[in-house]
Protein backbone atom coordinates (compact mmCIF):
# COMPACT_ATOMS: atom_id res chain seq x y z
CA UNK A 1 0.00 0.00 0.00
CA UNK A 2 1.54 3.67 -0.95
CA UNK A 3 1.93 5.93 1.78
CA UNK A 4 -0.75 8.41 -0.29
CA UNK A 5 -3.47 5.70 0.18
CA UNK A 6 -2.35 5.16 4.03
CA UNK A 7 -2.90 9.05 4.36
CA UNK A 8 -5.92 9.22 2.56
CA UNK A 9 -7.79 6.68 4.35
CA UNK A 10 -6.24 7.98 7.72
CA UNK A 11 -8.14 11.21 7.29
CA UNK A 12 -11.58 9.56 5.66
CA UNK A 13 -11.54 7.30 8.61
CA UNK A 14 -11.24 10.57 10.92
CA UNK A 15 -13.87 12.15 8.52
CA UNK A 16 -15.99 9.26 9.20
CA UNK A 17 -15.10 9.14 12.99
CA UNK A 18 -16.25 12.35 13.63
CA UNK A 19 -19.54 12.34 11.12
CA UNK A 20 -20.41 9.11 13.58
CA UNK A 21 -20.12 11.52 16.78
CA UNK A 22 -22.65 14.16 14.97
CA UNK A 23 -24.67 11.45 13.75
CA UNK A 24 -25.00 10.08 18.02
CA UNK A 25 -25.10 14.04 19.16
CA UNK A 26 -27.54 15.54 16.84
CA UNK A 27 -29.16 17.70 18.18
CA UNK A 28 -31.39 18.18 15.27
CA UNK A 29 -32.50 15.92 12.22
CA UNK A 30 -30.56 18.25 9.95
CA UNK A 31 -27.68 17.89 11.45
CA UNK A 32 -28.13 13.89 11.58
CA UNK A 33 -28.69 14.10 7.90
CA UNK A 34 -25.63 16.26 7.15
CA UNK A 35 -23.50 13.32 9.37
CA UNK A 36 -25.09 10.78 7.26
CA UNK A 37 -24.56 12.58 3.88
CA UNK A 38 -21.15 13.31 4.99
CA UNK A 39 -20.93 9.27 5.82
CA UNK A 40 -21.72 8.32 2.24
CA UNK A 41 -19.66 10.70 0.69
CA UNK A 42 -16.97 9.30 3.01
CA UNK A 43 -17.84 5.26 1.57
CA UNK A 44 -17.66 6.46 -2.07
CA UNK A 45 -14.53 8.18 -1.95
CA UNK A 46 -12.91 5.07 0.33
CA UNK A 47 -14.39 2.95 -2.75
CA UNK A 48 -12.81 5.59 -5.64
CA UNK A 49 -9.54 5.54 -3.53
CA UNK A 50 -9.46 1.69 -3.74
CA UNK A 51 -10.48 2.20 -7.49
CA UNK A 52 -7.80 4.79 -8.23
CA UNK A 53 -5.14 2.39 -6.26
CA UNK A 54 -6.01 -0.66 -7.79
CA UNK A 55 -6.41 0.55 -11.16
CA UNK A 56 -9.84 -0.93 -11.60
CA UNK A 57 -13.35 0.39 -12.13
CA UNK A 58 -15.28 -2.53 -10.47
CA UNK A 59 -17.01 -0.10 -7.92
CA UNK A 60 -18.18 2.62 -10.18
CA UNK A 61 -21.33 1.75 -10.86
CA UNK A 62 -21.62 1.38 -6.60
CA UNK A 63 -20.34 4.79 -5.82
CA UNK A 64 -23.06 6.14 -8.58
CA UNK A 65 -25.62 4.82 -6.45
CA UNK A 66 -24.63 5.39 -3.31
CA UNK A 67 -24.39 8.90 -4.37
CA UNK A 68 -27.76 8.94 -6.16
CA UNK A 69 -29.28 7.45 -2.68
CA UNK A 70 -27.80 9.95 -1.35
CA UNK A 71 -28.51 12.83 -2.63
CA UNK A 72 -32.47 11.63 -3.06
CA UNK A 73 -32.68 11.33 0.35
CA UNK A 74 -31.13 14.37 1.40
CA UNK A 75 -33.83 15.99 -0.99
CA UNK A 76 -36.57 14.24 0.53
CA UNK A 77 -35.42 14.96 4.26
CA UNK A 78 -34.57 18.64 3.52
CA UNK A 79 -38.71 19.03 1.52
CA UNK A 80 -39.92 17.25 4.75
CA UNK A 81 -38.04 19.77 7.19
CA UNK A 82 -39.43 22.46 5.14
CA UNK A 83 -42.62 21.72 4.71
CA UNK A 84 -43.73 21.78 7.95
CA UNK A 85 -42.61 25.49 8.43
CA UNK A 86 -44.92 28.55 7.52
CA UNK A 87 -43.91 30.15 4.12
CA UNK A 88 -43.04 33.78 4.27
CA UNK A 89 -44.86 35.62 1.06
Amino acid sequence: MAVAQIIVSAVLALAAVLALVRLARGPSLLDRLLAIDVLLAVVCAGLIVDMAAGGHMNNLTLVVVICLVGFIGSVAVARFVTDGRPREH
